[in-house]
């Protein structure tokens, strides 16, 4: 551990999206950090256990590992330390991951987690069972309550869950709402077939995880690039006019930008759903829609 972070405060969980209720964890974690003028640390995992134990892809990873450091830092972790979820880990005991991981190898200062966060062979270690090994250790928990999200007047647990089934239903306001910021993306721009261009809409096109289920469709967006939030629409999908067979890629047209995005790497963020993705009997057909796109794209970025 680099001597600026020694004796960290860590915030312990999977920490897929950065939602409102890891804000939450985060929240309590900068105070405790605070208090203990320690550094503040993400201790998180990957691959995500699910995928361990099931296969690469069972999840809909919603921040992908690049996109979840983004999260955590702007929740206020100074660092981010992810340990390799593999066999090893798997089967660790709750108490020789708080003994040989927290104390010997990190020396953490304080943990906070979710009320529902387990830990350990089986998920043997509970909340109760951390506040306890703390207080024999020597190092502050703290154990943060669930946190509610008023979504159309029906309160609801803020779980990754919920987020993920919105923006697989392409509502991605609503996985804002829950998520407590618009979701977003971090990806390569890629070289693609390049029609875009002759159709007068050049766009940066980006690869998302394999494991991403978002709906299909096009979609109002902000493409930031060196710190520079643009407007942008985008369709995500398989562009069946052009080619049924393709895999989902990301296509975003910036507006009013003409520089080279290749080999940039860029976040998307995404404001408003627009449509479903079509197949037009032509590719004037085609160019018509993406300028109807384009123009309910900018009136929407405009209010937000």
């Amino acid at each position: 551990m680099p001597a600026a972070f020694a004796h960290p405060v860590v915030a312990i969980g999977n920490f897929d999206g950065g939602h409102r209720g890891h804000a939450a964890v985060f929240g309590v974690a900068r105070k405790l950090a605070n208090r203990l003028a320690a550094p503040l640390a993400a201790l998180t995992f990957e691959p995500h256990p699910v995928d361990f134990f099931a296969a690469p892809g069972t999840v809909f990873r919603l921040t992908p590992e690049t996109a979840r450091a983004r999260a955590l830092g702007r929740l206020g972790a100074n660092l981010v330390i992810a340990l390799t979820f593999d066999a090893a880990l798997s089967t660790q005991t709750a108490e020789a991951f708080v003994s040989e991981v927290l104390v010997k190898r990190l020396g953490v200062s304080g943990a906070v987690v979710g009320y529902d966060f387990h830990f350990g062979k089986d998920r043997g270690g509970s909340p109760a069972f951390l506040a306890d090994a703390g207080r024999r250790c020597g190092f502050a928990v703290e154990i943060v309550p669930k946190v509610e999200a008023d979504t159309d007047g029906a309160p609801e647990a803020v779980h990754s869950n919920a987020a993920r089934a919105a923006l697989e239903a392409g509502d991605v306001t609503l996985a804002a709402k829950l998520l407590g910021h618009e979701w977003f993306v971090v990806g390569e721009v890629v070289h693609g077939q390049k029609l875009g261009r002759t159709l007068g809409f050049p766009t940066a096109n980006i690869e998302l995880d394999p494991s991403c289920r978002l709906r299909h469709g096009i979609y109002a967006v902000r493409l930031t690039i060196d710190g520079v939030a643009r407007g942008g629409v985008a369709n995500f999908g398989r562009r069946p006019t052009i080619n049924d067979n393709g895999a989902p890629l990301l296509e975003v047209f910036v507006f009013d930008f003409s520089g080279d995005l290749y080999g940039k790497t860029v976040e998307v963020a995404f404001v408003e759903w627009i449509r479903g993705e079509e197949k037009f009997a032509s590719l004037d057909a085609l160019v018509v829609a993406m300028n109807g796109d384009k123009a309910k794209a900018k009136e929407v970025l405009a209010t937000r």
